[in-house]
């Protein structure tokens, strides 16, 4: 399940993110505090199996929570209106988001201990590497 993903991760690394956040159409002055924002990410798991995962920063902190196979409808932190799903594959927690027509994965996994946020839109992929606090 989810459980290797709890915690609270500190962003060490973002890679090619303004590429991807002009990709899913964010605008300028977003994108640029997009790219200067390292966020922590907060992942934990109720008693129900609704999972919450927070991106905490000084400019912005959303919080989303849900169950893995279920759609729901998401507002992202750059105001897009999204129906979302999140599902776990080969050990990926994989989060699809559609709005307008349009699509965008982001892809979860742990790898040596840190955890690795791919953002996918067509052929624009953006990498950004969390380390887990203790």
């Amino acid at each position: 399940m989810v459980e290797q993903f709890i915690g609270t991760w500190k962003m060490i690394s973002s890679e090619n993110f303004d590429e991807y956040m002009k990709a899913i159409g964010v605008g300028f002055a977003t994108r640029q505090v997009g790219n200067r924002t390292k966020p922590n990410l907060i992942v934990s798991v109720d008693d129900q199996g609704i999972v919450c995962l927070k991106s905490q920063s000084t400019f912005k902190t959303t919080d989303i929570k849900f169950k893995l196979n279920e759609p729901f409808d998401e507002i992202t932190a750059d105001d897009r209106k999204t129906r979302t799903v999140f599902t776990l594959e080969s050990g990926k927690l994989m989060q699809k988001q559609s709005w307008d027509g349009k699509d965008t994965n982001i892809e979860r996994e742990i790898t040596d201990g840190k955890l690795i946020a791919k953002c996918i839109m067509g052929d624009v992929i953006a990498v950004r590497t969390y380390v887990k606090e203790a």
